[in-house]
């Protein structure tokens, strides 16, 4: 590993309390990065996404694709971890803590934008870091980009249906402008310029290890940009930090669980289906992040900027940083609880996940 991975929990922790800082010490600067925004996608966070994922993009092979349809276990298990099982969890743990755990020390119209708020985090899965914990796992990037793709897809008809019948509300505003960009930014577009630089690459010389030279080079980038997003959201949110930090704990309390539990339910449920680890930790992962730019947006829409349901989205992208590295670390440290995928029929390249060792007697290396 280099540099930046091997230590990537202190850089964490040191982008968390940079971020907090410059928040405190400049709030017109960081004010007036965050209004740069477009349908609720800030465009700074979304440039700093952006390099993240587009390394990723160029391990993406066409074919690689196609063979997903022989493999469906892993994205039925994503479907129904994050349509079947998250909201509803979700939904659980906020009414548990904010109408029985947390009542005598909330009010109650608080509480209600809490529990609002968590619920929309629960129906919308993550769009575009996931492509960023994949990587960080060593996942099968078009297993991954499949998943993602149909996730989306789902969203676009299960969202409002769904966080309208938890929330009680017929009525549910979509900004699906921040829907459909969010899909083309982080998606189809990092997509497009991979799958060209691939194709260029592989065209003018250079062959496979030519995409892997440039993907190796690029992947610093794709750290720097991880930090200085962390930077970021921690800087826009530095003053209810700061102001409100026991309604911030309590907040985070439900929303820790249901993220540590997502996974867990799904990483096991995958054991026991016997994926291959590149498709399993994905796939874990994908349930338990959120795509919070949605979130955000909706509860900002359905009850103001300043309310409680704002707040408990805007916890929710505070806490999944850290969350999201603390179960990457564990999934590259049970990687061997999976099976090696097969030579034959595989979707990617097969790469041993301990080394083997020969018996004595039989020569080999």
């Amino acid at each position: 590993m280099g540099l930046f991975e091997k230590y990537l929990s202190i850089w964490v922790a040191l982008a968390i309390g940079a971020g907090v800082a410059l928040g405190s010490v400049a709030p017109g600067l960081v004010q007036h990065i965050s209004r740069l925004e477009f349908a609720s996608v800030n465009l700074v966070v979304a440039a700093l996404i952006w390099v993240m994922i587009y390394p990723m993009m160029l391990k993406i092979v066409p074919r690689a694709v196609a063979k997903v349809g022989q493999r469906p276990k892993g994205l039925i298990l994503t479907l129904v971890i994050n349509w079947l099982i998250k909201p509803f969890t979700m939904a659980a743990l906020a009414i548990l803590f904010f109408k029985y755990v947390f009542a005598p020390f909330v009010p109650a119209e608080d509480a209600a934008h809490y529990i609002a708020g968590m619920i929309l985090l629960g129906v919308a899965p993550c769009t575009a870091m996931v492509f960023v914990w994949s990587n960080l796992t060593r996942g099968d990037p078009a297993y991954t980009l499949v998943q993602v793709t149909v996730n989306d897809l789902v969203l676009v008809f299960a969202f409002a249906p769904i966080a309208g019948l938890l929330l009680g509300v017929t009525d549910l505003f979509v900004p699906w402008d921040t829907l459909v960009l969010s899909v083309a930014i982080f998606v189809v577009l990092p997509l497009a310029a991979g799958m060209l630089t691939r194709f260029l690459k592989l065209r003018h010389g250079g062959g496979e290890e030519g995409v892997d030279r440039i993907a190796a080079r690029l992947k610093p980038f794709s750290i720097i940009g991880l930090l200085l997003t962390i930077v970021l959201l921690f800087s826009f949110q530095a003053e209810t930090l700061l102001g409100q930090p026991l309604r911030v704990a309590m907040i985070a309390t439900p929303l820790l669980i249901q993220g540590y539990g997502i996974f867990f339910i799904a990483y096991f449920a995958a054991k026991l289906m016997k994926l291959e680890y590149r498709i399993a930790a994905p796939a874990a992962l994908i349930g338990t992040s959120n795509f919070f730019e949605l979130a955000v947006a909706v509860a900002i829409s359905l009850f103001g900027l300043a309310s409680g349901a704002a707040l408990a989205t805007v916890v929710g992208v505070l806490i999944e940083v850290p969350v999201m590295l603390s179960l990457v670390k564990f999934s590259n440290r049970t990687s061997h609880w999976f099976p090696a995928p097969a030579l034959e029929g595989a979707i990617a390249p097969v790469v041993p996940l301990k080394p083997a060792v020969a018996p004595a007697d039989t020569g080999a290396a």
